[in-house]
């Protein structure tokens, strides 16, 4: 699942950056890491850009940028998975 797929409020575990252009460098040097928590704070109107959460600050992402961003949902403790 890529960050762009998140809604707001989910949080993840980032996996990697499925990128090899200079984007891969910034979002490396904008704190997001394989292992790195975050959490889905907002999107716009129209649903691009979306805030996160991550280290203890606020980044906003552009869509695409926000797809290459390869992470792993994390359900809370004590919550049940819905099975659709």
């Amino acid at each position: 699942m890529t960050l762009a797929e998140l809604a707001p409020g989910d949080r993840a575990s980032i996996l990697g950056i499925s990128t090899k252009t200079s984007l891969r460098r910034r979002l490396f040097e904008l704190g997001l890491t394989p292992g790195v928590e975050l959490e889905v704070v907002r999107r716009a109107p129209l649903g691009d850009p979306m805030e996160i959460f991550v280290r203890g600050y606020r980044l906003s992402l552009r869509g695409g940028d926000a797809s290459a961003v390869e992470c792993a949902a994390i359900v809370p403790k004590g919550a049940k998975e819905m099975r659709v």
